[in-house]
């Protein structure tokens, strides 16, 4: 059981079926009345996210998120095939269960695939990944503006902004979560 005076970012707990995420907490102590949490808490399931306040008695049930490593094999239509690195069983995941950020992802990349009691709602790609770019504008020498950015398409098919400099061809690594070019690889 997990109490809500002992909250931290990133647990996990059942309420009524739903598995929850803490975003974001906070400890109040009023001058007048009870102590409370705030929270911020996310439905890992459908990924909606709500306020909420609990007293620092509640209890729930903790929920154990399953993180296993998967190699993505390649899709067929709208599913995606994943294969368990330890059994070398084959996985097919609809294409509603991805996320934005897999985009980023090529065959035979390593993926995280998240499940609660067997029924898999997520997949995380690695943080950082390195591809190369298929399509930009040509850079031209001099091209060394800060902050300036032009549009690039990866081998993948994503479309990021990348700077001035990157040309076609050039391999690069970028950050999954927040879609964003790090530096070249």
């Amino acid at each position: 059981m997990v109490t809500a005076g002992d909250f931290r970012n990133g647990m996990t707990f059942d309420i009524d079926g739903s598995v929850y995420q803490i975003v974001e907490f906070q400890h109040v102590k009023p001058g007048k009345g009870a102590a409370f949490v705030r929270t911020k808490i996310k439905n890992v399931i459908t990924g909606a996210v709500v306020e909420r306040t609990f007293s620092p008695t509640d209890k729930f049930p903790a929920a154990y998120i399953e993180r296993k490593d998967m190699q993505y094999l390649y899709n067929d239509g709208d599913l995606y095939y994943f294969m368990d690195l330890e059994s070398y069983e084959q996985l097919p995941i609809n294409q509603s269960q991805l996320s934005d950020n897999f985009k980023f992802v090529k065959e035979n990349m390593e993926c995280k695939i998240l499940s609660y009691q067997g029924n898999v709602f997520g997949i995380e790609p690695p943080t950082f990944v390195e591809l190369q770019v298929t399509e930009t504008d040509p850079g031209f020498k001099g091209d060394t503006a800060t902050n300036a950015t032009k549009p690039a398409i990866l081998e993948t098919g994503a479309q990021i902004k990348v700077p001035l400099f990157i040309n076609q061809g050039d391999m690069i690594r970028i950050d999954t979560r927040t879609g964003e070019y790090m530096e070249r690889a």
